[in-house]
C-alpha cells in the first residue's frame, strides 16, 4: 500500500466532506439555472476531487475513500429530503460517482507517468476520464434500475447530449486538481513538523465532516 495513504488519510476525508456538500449546494443551484446539463458541470468538480485525492494518495484507495465519503453524504441528503436511496436523485448519482471514479483510475494507469506531471497531460486525462464516465453513466439503469434521464422529445440520455460541456470542463477541473492536491501535500508536509499534537490532526477531518453536515442540514432547512 502506498505509504502516503495513512498520512493522507484525513484530508481524503476532509475532501470527500467537501464533494458531498458541493454536490448538495451546487447541485440545488445548477438545477435551477442548468437543469439539462447540471449533471455534466458536476461531472467537472467530481473529477476535481478525484485528482486532487489521486495526487495525495497515489492509489485507487484513496479513490474509492472519497467516493465512499460523497457517496454517504447523498445518502444522508436524501434523508434530508425524505427520498429513498433508490431514487433518481440519489441512486443514480451515486453510480455516477463511481464511474467518474472508475474512468479516472483507468486513465491513471493508462497515461504516462511523465505525462501526468504537465498540465497538458492531466488536462489530457481530464478530458478523457469525463469521456468514458459519460459514456458508461447510460449503463446505470441496469446497476439501479432508473434510466438515464433523457433530452426532452428525443430519448437520447442527456450526459451524452452535453458530453461536450463534461469533457471541456474537466480539461480545466482536473489539473487544477492536480494543482490543489500538490499543494495540500506540500502544505501537510511542512505542518507535520509544526503540529506536534496528533490530537489536533485527528480532529480536523471529524470536525470537516461535522461542519459540512451541518451546513447542508441548514441548506435544506431553508
Amino acid at each position: 500500500m502506498n505509504r502516503n495513504i495513512p498520512r493522507s488519510l484525513g484530508i481524503v476525508v476532509m475532501l470527500g466532506a467537501l464533494w458531498g456538500l458541493s454536490e448538495a449546494a451546487l447541485g440545488m443551484w445548477l438545477r435551477s439555472c442548468a437543469s439539462f446539463f447540471s449533471g455534466s458541470l458536476m461531472t467537472g468538480v467530481a473529477l476535481f476531487f478525484i485528482a486532487s485525492s489521486w495526487v495525495l494518495t497515489r492509489n485507487f484507495l484513496g479513490v474509492t475513500l472519497l467516493i465512499v465519503i460523497a457517496s454517504l453524504f447523498k445518502m444522508f441528503d436524501a434523508l434530508l429530503l425524505s427520498l429513498p436511496v433508490l431514487h433518481g436523485a440519489v441512486a443514480n448519482p451515486i453510480f455516477a460517482f463511481i464511474m467518474e471514479g472508475l474512468a479516472f483510475l483507468v486513465l491513471a494507469a493508462i497515461v504516462k507517468e511523465k505525462l501526468m506531471h504537465k498540465t497538458a497531460g492531466q488536462a489530457l486525462t481530464g478530458g478523457m476520464a469525463a469521456l468514458l464516465a459519460v459514456n458508461l453513466f447510460p449503463l446505470v439503469k441496469y446497476a439501479t434500475g432508473i434510466p438515464a434521464c433523457v433530452f426532452p422529445g428525443s430519448g437520447y440520455p442527456l450526459s451524452l447530449y452535453y458530453l461536450p460541456v463534461a469533457v471541456s470542463l474537466s480539461f480545466v477541473t482536473v489539473p487544477f486538481g492536480f494543482w490543489v492536491g500538490a499543494k495540500i501535500r506540500a502544505l501537510e508536509t511542512e505542518l507535520e513538523g509544526a503540529i506536534r499534537e496528533k490530537r489536533i490532526r485527528y480532529l480536523a477531518s471529524p470536525a470537516t465532516l461535522i461542519i459540512c453536515l451541518a451546513i447542508m442540514v441548514l441548506i435544506r432547512l431553508n
